[in-house]
């Protein structure tokens, strides 16, 4: 007999767009009982919904969910749908909803638990899910490639075994197709509709389209309706019920239609609170057509990063890491061409099989135009002009043909022409731009061009700059982070002002982060890494000392990496120092790599890490660190009370509420020990140590990270007005000798945001020297100092007395 299924979650009386989230890391070891568990205390901090990682099943034992194998089923290892439900029953008991991730683009390629797959594999192109993954069955000879093994097929073939209607390779299973499971083995291998290869062919062979260049993660083909509904029906079943109340929409840019697809979840959603993760560039602007609120939020960090960085510092630092590491300007000397040198890297080796794919779709469609431009064009030319202009691309992806003149530029297709060693073949330079452009027609070949050309542009993209070029140019760690720009970290704070102008007019329910599950630094972490730019002299010199003492870095480059990384971290086990730098090492792929490891150059890296960082020589970075700690502490705080109080909707990652330091993931995805208490005041929060690496948020004297977080997302949620949709934003310019070290903003003219920004030269120069913020008119409470109360204008010495940030709240008339 089939259990009754249990009825509707009642929905929250709160409005249906959030007024903060907070996101939980969900796993095998913090399921939904934990996550339902530590809800009375989330509910205390002030956030609005629970944001939740994704909750459908996945590849067993994965630790982030996004290895998606059945959308029709909640995930059973953290409790299933009745866990799911009794979490949101939990939740919208402490007045809470829940805003799950959804993962639309790809799914895990692991046929034993993802039955679509297993069907395909099984019946070919033929099969009703067939249709479900972007597979090129005209490559590969009518085969999907499964680059599984270990070695050639003809190394490991003894290892290879027909088991029933099941082919075995050690713990990988394929299903046999009908008919075959009595063949010898060569000849049951090709006779299959897959075939078995060495796991480095994917580089070069790979027939379907992957998650970035993980062949694990098979591309999904959601822009057919069918596959829409199917992968999508119980999601949307769990927001009819009132279950779930928001999304999160992971990686959009891998999509073939980015627009279309989200118009139609915004069609079956009924136009819920939708935010998605697209990384715009310096300068890119969300497409304005999207019916969505807007972004999971990194174009709010690199802004609210730039703040609390110096640029006259960031110059002399940048200066001072050339001289250091001495660095070619292609190899992270330089950063527009370190990222150029990672793109044409990454394109011809991890991306191969991407721009060959791409390449045969262009001589078709050459070959067979009826206007006489794109004939008589080389593979080989095309396929170079495909790559001269990919790596020139300076976004993610275009969208539209329309767009895409503004992406693919003329200068750009001006460059990608000198390319050519032979000046006559330049012109397929001009015949992929006009392709690209949709100059030589709509039909569906040329629309797959198009998408598959922004596809790969994305994939590119996000491993030549996030995940190559980021562990090359390192002169500030803080700034090589998600959507950031490290040629040019520091923001003057009418740009930041501007930015927040313009994301209250066109995106006020925007999504806003600073620390996330993908940072690669958690934002206390980069909070101190910033204050280098202030005293780059005594950095050098420290760095000079420590290299004296001889602590052996196998290159500079890293050297000057690994000392920014103990100091941004502060007080730490060597083991997560290691695995971070092993891991910023293999990114980089300067002296090795995750495919072609050097194991001499990784043991010398681990040595280094004891003997210098975790050792004897970092207790001199570690007396730099606590001698400037009054500035980390101003730059975490200010940080963090601009992030929960500017324009968009404030997401808390797990933990950090508190000072949270870490590192790039896994280390930043462990979870959290909440507490069972959750008392009105900062005062538990602020002294308890977590053995993940948060602890105290501020150091003696005034208010902690704690108190300043649970006092801003309180203000939000008593006066909502403030901080919503027909909210105004406005900046409040102080006045006087050091008013640039001051950066302050009203929200609706009942609340003002002031915080203290370069605090280290501030001091230097003399402190504030009577500056003053004239503040809007009425009377001002300050609400991380109950009692004190301010009108008219505010002597800044004053306001910041005991901490460096103030929140105001208008209590009444002047």
């Amino acid at each position: 007999m089939t259990p009754e299924r249990p009825g509707p979650v009642p929905s929250p009386a709160a409005s249906p767009v959030p007024s903060a989230t907070y996101r939980l890391q969900l796993q095998p070891d913090f399921r939904f009982e934990a996550a339902a568990a530590a809800v009375p205390y989330l509910a205390s901090l002030g956030v609005s919904h629970l944001h939740l990682s994704p909750v459908l099943e996945a590849v067993p034992g994965s630790r982030h969910g996004y290895d998606v194998v059945d959308h029709a089923r909640v995930r059973a290892e953290l409790g299933g749908e009745e866990g799911l439900r009794a979490l949101a029953r939990t939740a919208r008991e402490h007045g809470l909803g829940l805003v799950v991730d959804i993962v639309p683009n790809h799914m895990a390629m692991s046929p034993r638990h993802n039955r679509a797959l297993w069907e395909v594999l099984r019946e070919g192109p033929e099969s009703p899910y067939a249709r479900w993954f972007d597979i090129d069955w005209r490559a590969g000879g009518g085969q999907v490639l499964l680059p599984v093994l270990g070695a050639p097929v003809g190394e490991v073939l003894d290892d290879l075994r027909a088991d029933g209607d099941v082919l075995r390779y050690h713990e990988h299973a394929f299903p046999l197709r009908d008919g075959t499971a009595d063949l010898p083995l060569p000849q049951l291998l090709d006779a299959q509709w897959y075939r078995p290869v060495w796991w480095r062919l994917a580089r070069t062979e790979l027939n379907y389209r992957r998650f970035f260049s993980i062949s694990e993660l098979i591309g999904l083909r959601v822009e057919d309706p069918e596959v829409f509904e199917a992968t999508h029906a119980t999601v949307l079943r769990l927001l009819r019920e009132g279950v779930v109340d928001g999304l999160r929409v992971d990686h959009p840019d891998g999509l073939a239609d980015p627009g279309a697809y989200l118009a139609r979840l915004h069609e079956a959603t009924g136009g819920r609170w939708t935010v998605v993760e697209k990384i715009l560039a310096d300068g890119e602007r969300l497409p304005a057509a999207w019916p969505v609120a807007g972004t999971t939020g990194y174009d709010a960090l690199r802004h609210v990063d730039g703040l609390f960085t110096d640029p006259a510092g960031y110059g002399e630092l940048l200066g001072r890491y050339r001289a250091f590491a001495a660095p070619q300007p292609d190899r992270g000397g330089d950063w527009a061409a370190t990222v150029r040198r990672a793109a044409y890297r990454v394109l011809t080796h991890e991306l191969a099989t991407e721009l060959d794919r791409l390449t045969r779709l262009a001589h078709r469609l050459c070959a067979a135009s009826p206007q006489p431009a794109p004939r008589d064009r080389a593979p080989w030319a095309l396929g170079t002009a495909l790559r001269e202009l990919l790596v020139r691309l300076e976004v993610y992806r275009p969208y539209t043909a329309a767009g895409a003149g503004e992406v693919v530029t003329g200068q750009a297709a001006a460059e990608a022409r000198l390319a050519f060693t032979v000046p006559e073949e330049a012109g397929a330079v001009d015949v992929v731009r006009d392709l690209v452009l949709g100059r030589y027609g709509d039909g569906p070949g040329h629309e797959e061009f198009r998408a598959r050309f922004a596809q790969t542009a994305s994939a590119l993209r996000a491993k030549s700059v996030e995940d190559t070029a980021f562990y090359r140019y390192v002169p500030l760690l803080s700034a090589t982070e998600v959507g950031g720009n490290p040629g040019g970290p520091a923001l003057d704070p009418e740009v930041f002002h501007a930015y927040c102008a313009r994301v209250q007019r066109d995106w006020p329910a925007t999504g806003t982060v600073v620390s996330t599950h993908d940072t690669k630094r958690s934002a206390d972490v980069r909070a101190a890494l910033a204050v280098l730019t202030e005293c780059p002299a005594r950095w050098a010199d420290v760095l000079t000392e420590v290299t004296r003492a001889g602590e052996g870095a196998p290159d500079p480059q890293l050297a000057w990496a690994a000392w920014q990384t103990v100091f941004g971290l502060g007080p730490a086990d060597g083991g997560r120092v290691r695995d971070a730098l092993l891991k910023h090492v293999r990114e980089a792929g300067l002296h090795t790599g995750w495919t072609e490891r050097v194991a001499s150059y990784e043991e010398a890296v681990e040595a280094f890490v004891a003997a210098g960082p975790c050792g004897a020589p970092g207790e001199r970075v570690a007396e730099l660190r606590k001698a400037v700690e009054p500035h980390v502490r101003a730059n975490v705080l200010g940080t963090a009370l601009v992030h929960l109080t500017m324009p968009g909707v404030p997401d808390l990652y797990q933990g950090t509420e508190h000072e949270y330091l870490a590192l790039v993931d896994p280390d930043n995805r462990r979870p959290v020990d909440f507490p069972t208490a959750h008392p009105a005041t900062g005062s538990d929060g602020e002294s308890r140590e977590h053995a993940d690496g948060t602890g105290s948020a501020g150091g003696a004297g005034g208010a902690g990270k704690t108190v300043v977080t649970r006092a801003a997302l309180a203000l939000r949620a008593r006066r909502p007005g403030a901080f919503g949709g027909a909210a105004t934003y406005e900046p409040v310019r102080a006045e006087g000798p050091a008013a640039e070290h001051c950066v302050a903003f009203a929200r609706s003219g009942d609340v003002v945001t002031a915080v203290t920004r370069l605090s280290l030269r501030l001091a230097r120069e003399g402190g504030w020297r009577g500056t003053t913020l004239p503040l809007p008119p009425g009377r001002w409470a300050d609400t991380l100092a109950p009692g004190r109360e301010f009108t008219g204008h505010a002597r800044v010495e004053e306001l910041f007395a005991d901490t460096p940030v103030a929140l105001l709240e208008r209590v009444g008339d002047q």
